[in-house]
This record gives structure tokens, sequence and C-alpha cells, in this order.
């Protein structure tokens, strides 16, 4: 069967994806290589997607429960519907429409966005529709709109190979933007004179290859901006006809930044003062792309930061032209198409601004309603402190995982608890929200869906459906709309036609076209035809035009009402919670190179977990010794929200103070309430965006005598019976890795001894609990016992407790699905290290090609160059995201 053309559901680089069927499955993913955000590239993510699509584990069909305290039953679409309807409107008639709210994703397509915001905003009459995008974008968002008068990045991919420095802020582009690093990578071997500074507290693989990286103390990014504004001023680096002829506030944020001189700002950020002039002559030297993500924007004076570095371009004249000016990296798929339809709870369609009467009654116009409400909505973590005050009566949470993804997840869940009736719109029963659902709704994902995607450089592209939805799944837009009729013959509408007569994915769009002109965004002159035809376009692309434009600002013109961009005159200001005795460690939180978000998808793919297959927070050495901690040991994390048990690892890369922590944690893999149990819901003023790079720790030995490892075969739906499990144990993860044969793992630690019912209950799980079928040892005086079952020679499944040191190696000979024959003595011995003949692979550093660390190093220990490793082993050569960790390797 032919290729269907699509684009990949992870980051917001957009890459265009080749998908293959046989008809009833998708069996296979490849780089679209005329699609010009890729070029045929893809990411470990994306080039497994195919992996992704099985249908264990997805919700097929409606459920419903009366009562809280019941399980859901299964239900039909009809019964779903209606009781939805009914349930939103008598909540409406009694409290009035701002009890309710809709929670998007970044993830939903530009047609299931309109929907929803059309949905609440033009049908429920509240504006409390807002997005995960708030939790990674907002700040972008309000710091373009402060400077520039709209959010708009400027900047095109092409940029990345016009710039002399390329300045990476808060970004950790190797391993969140790969294939977009890719293209630095490519840059930069073209021409070596293109310099690199990265801004990041840690040392990242990104900063590895930087020719100056500015490790600023965590939080302290305005003042490097404002202090490497003061050099520039000193040093006469500013474009002072450019500043005259196209900007306005200069002159005071001249006089801010006055007290920013490199000693102070070299103190507050902990730096050299010579890197900050440095830096400050590469900037304005120019060209120079800037390319910023979530280091800058999770933080609750994220706003400040982003404008502070627009200052810069503006100061600089680093803006409208080929390889200048300031670009805001998506974190998601559609982030971008979200904002264009106004998906906020402060904003409305084509970047009109919900405060702006003139727009609000454009909007209505648009529409054909009455009006539009005023008072802003409920942002993400808004939304759900209402729910738990009791205001938000009612949520309908869409393709999105909150129980995980927002921060204090114990007020988070709290709200759900008391939030009188949640639906949830999902493809996975392993999001962690799904426990919370009253109606639980089947949706369609990635492979299935049809319609359009926008990517961080305006670019719109068609994701295009390969195979029907499975069972009785529908698309998003197809279930808003369905519900928006019903709820529309419940609610008052001075006889009005309906508001959604939507009957194709096509029809919204060309709504959400027609709310565009004139703007900004102006895509009239955009068809599905032409996105058929003619591939993947940016925005604007007005009717008349025949190509989208590629950069903004060329002409110096900004869409404010002079035509005149702003300065931004902010000051530092330090993180929402600071450090001190009692909590001393910054901790900061990130992604993992080859997991995504919260897991539902990437966590079905084991290959996807061999780079990192466990939860761990990572120390610097210093704080490990000061703590009198090793690597692996378990510790607790402890803030002033939550607390986790976890492993510890060492990690140089970051100061001594501070502490990472990967985000994908939540409590489908791990004991307690996830990563996210940790962080601060301090929100930024102006965007609302919460502070996740910042929350003060503790962290100190945990120590539990009565330990439990079991090793199986399996994945989800092994993966969906062992979760229960992770509640009962104060240390337990649940971790999949392998290839060909997945091998699932649950790793737990208790304080008391592990009651013997539920190891029956384990092994009964892990085809253990048969004597005649298992090797057994059992030594009562010591708690130690231990099952291995082995079939034709081969291990199926090993039940470890007491003493587990065996774990590591006898992992390794199930996903080897190696012969055990000749071990079978050793199977059930206490030994760390795998006996003679039985090698320990390690972690895999290429997992395109599987190749592991331990391969790797042993031929860089043979003298293997970065060439002969890619001859010889293959490794980086296919998606490329491994080549700066073999780099390091190679630099050891």
């Amino acid at each position: 069967m032919p290729e269907v053309k699509s684009t990949c559901p992870y980051c917001g680089v957009g890459c265009g994806v080749l998908v293959a069927t046989d008809g009833s499955r998708i069996t296979g993913v490849r780089g679209d290589p005329g699609h010009p955000a890729n070029f045929g590239r893809l990411c470990t993510k994306g080039s497994t997607l195919h992996l992704s699509t099985g249908l264990d584990g997805r919700v097929l069909h409606p459920e419903l429960r009366m009562d809280k305290a019941a399980p859901r039953q299964r239900v039909d679409w009809d019964s779903a519907l209606d009781h939805a309807a009914q349930r939103f409107a008598g909540i409406i008639a009694e409290h009035g429409p701002d009890a309710v709210g809709f929670y998007l994703s970044g993830q939903l397509l530009t047609e299931d966005y309109y929907v929803y915001n059309k949905l609440t905003k033009g049908l429920v009459g509240s504006n409390n529709c807002d997005t995960n995008s708030r939790l990674c974008m907002s700040s972008a968002v309000a710091g373009y709109k402060a400077t520039l008068g709209v959010d708009a990045p400027p900047c095109s991919y092409e940029d990345i190979d016009h710039a002399a420095t390329l300045f990476v802020a808060g970004a950790n582009t190797a391993y969140a933007h790969p294939v977009l690093y890719r293209r630095i990578e490519a840059a930069r071997a073209r021409n070596p004179a293109q310099r690199l500074i990265v801004v990041d507290p840690r040392v990242t693989d990104t900063a590895r290859d930087a020719d100056l990286h500015l490790a600023i103390l965590p939080g302290t990014d305005v003042a490097l901006f404002n202090g490497l504004l003061h050099v520039m001023l000193w040093e006469g680096l500013t474009d002072p006809a450019y500043i005259a002829a196209h900007t306005e506030g200069f002159e005071a944020l001249k006089d801010r930044v006055r007290a920013y001189t490199p000693e102070r700002v070299a103190g507050l950020c902990g730096i050299a003062e010579a890197d900050l002039v440095t830096a400050a002559r590469w900037f304005a030297a120019g060209p120079t792309l800037s390319l910023y993500c979530q280091g800058l924007n999770q933080s609750s004076h994220g706003t400040d930061k982003n404008a502070a570095l627009i200052n810069l371009h503006l100061a600089s004249g680093q803006i409208g032209k080929p390889g200048a000016g300031p670009f805001s990296l998506t974190g998601q798929p559609n982030a971008m198409g979200g904002r264009e339809v106004g998906g906020l709870a402060n904003l409305l369609p084509a970047h009109r601004d919900l405060a702006d009467p003139a727009d609000r009654a454009e909007i209505a116009r648009l529409w054909g309603v009455d009006s539009v409400p005023e008072r802003p909505g409920l942002t993400a973590v808004e939304m759900f402190e209402a729910a738990r005050a009791g205001r938000l009566k009612a949520i309908w949470i869409v393709g999105t995982n909150p129980a995980h993804s927002l921060p204090d997840q114990m007020a988070v869940r709290a709200a759900l608890d008391a939030c009188e009736f949640v639906v949830v719109q999902e493809c996975f029963h392993n999001s962690e929200t799904v426990a919370w659902a009253d109606l639980l709704l089947p949706a369609s994902t990635w492979g299935e869906k049809d319609g359009t995607v926008t990517n961080s450089e305006r670019r719109i592209s068609r994701q295009r459906s390969a195979l029907p939805p499975p069972g009785e799944a529908r698309h998003d837009w197809v279930i808003g709309v369905d519900f928006a009729r019903r709820l529309e013959a419940l609610l008052p509408q001075r006889g009005r036609a309906s508001l959604f007569p939507y009957e194709s994915a096509e029809a919204i769009w060309n709504e959400h076209r027609a709310t565009t002109r004139g703007r900004d965004l102006d895509i009239t002159g955009l068809s599905w035809a032409m996105l058929d035809a003619a591939g993947p376009q940016q925005w604007p692309l007005p009717e008349g035009a025949a190509i989208g434009k590629a950069r903004l600002y060329e002409d110096g013109q900004f869409p404010t009402a002079d035509g005149r961009a702003r300065f931004h005159a902010a000051d530092y200001l330090p993180p929402a919670e600071t450090v001190n005795p009692r909590f001393p460690l910054a901790l900061n939180t990130g992604r993992l190179r080859d997991h995504w978000h919260t897991l539902t998808r990437t966590g079905r793919v084991a290959r996807l977990w061999n780079h990192a297959e466990e939860p761990a927070i990572g120390l610097n050495p210093a704080d490990l010794e000061r703590r009198g901690l090793r690597a692996g040991s378990l510790v607790k994390v402890a803030s002033r929200r939550g607390q986790l048990i976890l492993k510890c690892q060492a990690d140089p890369g970051v100061r001594p103070g501070q502490a990472w922590l990967p985000m994908h944690w939540g409590s489908a893999w791990l004991a307690g309430p996830g990563v996210n149990g940790l962080t601060n819901a301090a929100l930024d003023p102006i965007s609302r965006q919460p502070e996740f790079k910042h929350a003060a720790i503790q962290v100190t030995p945990w120590r539990a005598e009565h330990h439990v490892s079991l090793l199986a075969q399996g994945d989800h739906a092994l993966a969906a019976r062992l979760r229960p499990f992770l509640a009962r144990f104060a240390w337990a993860s649940l971790t999949l890795s392998g290839r060909d044969q997945p091998v699932l793992a649950l790793h737990a630690a208790h304080e008391q001894p592990i009651p013997a019912e539920w190891l029956a209950e384990l092994d009964a799980l892990a085809g253990l609990d048969d004597p005649l079928a298992t090797l057994a040892y059992q030594d009562a005086r010591r708690a130690v016992s231990k099952k291995a079952h082995v079939v034709d020679g081969r291990i199926v499944s090993v039940r470890l407790t007491g003493e587990t040191a065996a774990q590591d190696w006898l992992k390794e000979l199930i996903r080897a699905g190696a012969d055990a024959t000749a071990l079978r003595p050793w199977l059930l011995s206490p030994l760390a290290n795998p006996p003679q003949g039985c090698a320990e692979r390690g972690r895999v550093v290429c997992n395109c090609l599987n190749v592991s660390e331990s391969e790797i190093g042993a031929a860089i220990a043979g003298g293997t160059d970065l060439s002969g490793l890619q001859d010889r082993l293959k490794c980086g050569t296919e998606c490329g995201s491994c080549l700066p960790e073999l780099k390091r390797m190679l630099a050891g």
C-alpha cells in the first residue's frame, strides 16, 4: 500500500513522516525527505512511532460511572454524550457558565482546538478553555506580545544556516529537539566560524558542544540578559539607527540596565565577567539567532526572561534579516496551532486580544453569537485550584494528563477528587488521569487523525489518517461537535442555527481560516488543496500570495498601534521559592533524550527505555559525598509540597547545590505522586505559567531492609496488572526495556517484611506460581526467596526477594532470550556480576542500532575515533541522537 504523508506527534519541530500500513496496522515509518522541517530525518522517538500503535492499552469504548465510588461501566456513545450534556447544562443553569471548564492539549490538531475553543467561549459563554501549552509556551507568547506586538516567531529553521552566532538559552536542543540539533551540527560543520553560546545551569550535551557555556545559577536569566545589554551599551555595540527608527521605550530600559555591571552580574549569575563580555560582543556582531525553550518559559518570571532576551535583538538590530531573530522553540507538535485559534483562557482566534472590546465583538460576529465573555478564564493551574475550592464543578480534559503533568500534584489530585464531574477524553489507559474519569471517552490518536498542525517556524502541515480509529474511538473534533449539538438543545439558543454545522475537519479549518483575514497570521490564500499539492506552508499567506513568509519584520514594521517594537524594562527577581537550610538544593526538571512528556506513548516502546531505564535524581558528586550517598542508593527527595523515594546518581554536569530530575516519571511508573509532587505551582503574573524549573528540595538517605525485584517478559498488558503494586510500597519503580523481547522490571522496597500474599500475587502474574515449572530457593531465616521460570532453556521470569544482587545480568539474559541451560546453577545465586561467559551489555547509547555503552567503550579503548565507531558499530549513522554522547565518550 502507498505510504501516507503525516507529521510526527512529538516536539514542535514538526517533522514530516511517511507512514506504511498493511491495511489493518501501521507497519513502519520513515522521515519524509520532502518535508522542509526535517528533510527525512527523525529522532529515536519519531522513528519508532509504529511500535507505539498497538491496541493493547487503548481506550476503545465509552465508560461511565454514576457514583464516584463505583467502577465505570461500558456505555454507548448516545448515553455517554447525553449524560455529559445534561450534567454540563445542569451545572451551568445552577452555578453559571464559569462553573465548567475545558482543559486541552498541544497535541490536538488545529481543527480539534477550534471546536473546543468555540464550544467554551461561544456556546457555554465562559473563557474557561485552557491547554497544557500553558505549561510550556505561555511565557513565550507573553514575551512576543510584550515586545513585538503579537505572538509570532519571526524566524525560520533556515536561519540556522545563516547565523554567525547561535545563542541557545534554557534549552537542551540535543535532547528536546534532536532533529533541529542535527541541523545545527550540519551548519557548524559547513561553517566552522559559526559560534555557539549556550546558557544553561547544567552541562548538557548541547552545552558540551558550545564555544561558550554560560552556566548561570538557576533563574538568573534576566540578570544575564540585562548584563549583556549593559556591556553592549558600554562598548557601543548597539544599533542606534534601528532603535530610533523601529522601537520605543529604550531610554527606560537603558536606565534599568545601568545597574547591571559585569561585576554585579557575574556575582548574581555565578559566571566569569570575561565570559559575559565575550558573549555580548559575539551577540552584537551578528547575525545572531537565539533559540530558547522551557528554561526561560517555566518560571515565575518567564515573561520577563523572554522579553529581556528579545530586548537584545532589538537593541542590536538582530531581527528581520537572515540568521537573526528571537526563535522560541515549541515543546509540542501543535502548541502553535492552539495559539492561532485562541485556545488559551486569555486569547481569541487569530491573535485577537480578549481584553479588546473590538476583538470580542468581531469574533462574536464571525461566530454568530451575541457576545463573547469579557472576563479572562481560568488558566491551567487556576482551573484545578478552582475545582479544589468547589468553584469549578465540571471539567472536560482532552488529550492531556494533568494527574502527572501539572505542578504540586497532591493539590491537583485533591482537585480531581473534589470535582463533581470529570470527563477524560483519552487514547491510552496508562494516563494517570484516567483513574479520576467519571466519563471516559475513547479518542483517535496519531496515525488515525486527519487535520493540520503548525510547527515552531509557523509552518502548517497536514496530518493524515493512515488507518481509521479502532473500536468505538472517535476523532476529538467529532466528539466535541456531537457534544456541542446536544448541549445546544439544552441551553437557551434564541432561535439561532447550530454553531457547529461541521461535517468534516476541512470545514472547521475553513472557518478558522476566515477568522485570520487581515490579521498578522492571515492564511486566506491557503487551502487544504494547496497543502496537498505544494506541501507544508508558512504563514502569513494571505489571499493572492503564492507562498508564505519565511521571515517577519524585514521592513522594521511591527504589528503594534504605531508600528514600533517595545522594549521591556524588567529587573531581575529571584525564583518564587528560595533554598534554605531545610531545603538546600535547587531542583531543575526536564526531558530525557528518548522519552516524551508523561510516557503515555513513548512508555509503550521498550527500546525507548534502554538509554535511561530507571527514575533517578542527578546530584553533583560532591553533594553525594556530603550526604554519605553512593550512586544507585535510595534517597528521600522532599519539597514543601511532597516527597518521593527514588535512586540517586552522580551527575558532574550539575553544579553543587543543584539537582536534576527527568519530568517523565509519574505514578504510572513510580510509587508516589511522581516528579511533579515536588514542583512549585507559583505562576508568572502575566503568562500564568508555573515554575517547573526551580523548587527547593532536600535529599536524604533512605533505607529499607526488605527488597523485591520481579523481571518478566511482557509489555502493556502485564504492566497494567503490575501497576497497582506501586502504591503498596514506599519505593517502587516499574520499567520497560529490551528490543525484540520487551522485559518489565518491578523493583520495590518496604520498611516492613513483604507480606507472603503480595509475593504470591506477583508470582501468579509472572507465571512463577507452578512449583513444577519453576526453580526456587528459600531461606526463611534470612527472609530470602527466589524463583525463576525457565522455558526451553530460556528464562521467562525471575522474582528475587531479600537478596537482589543478580537482577541486572538476569534482566539481560531475559532481554536477549539467551540459552541459560549452562547457567542454571547460578540463576538464583547472590552474584552481582554475571558468571564467566555471560556478558552484561549495560545501557544502550544508540537506540536505532542497539549499540551499548560497553561496546562503544571497548571500541574507544582500542583507539577507535568517531568515524571508526560509525563505520564499525554503525552508531550515530541513523537518526544521530546519540552523536553528542558519542563525542562526550570520546572526549573522556
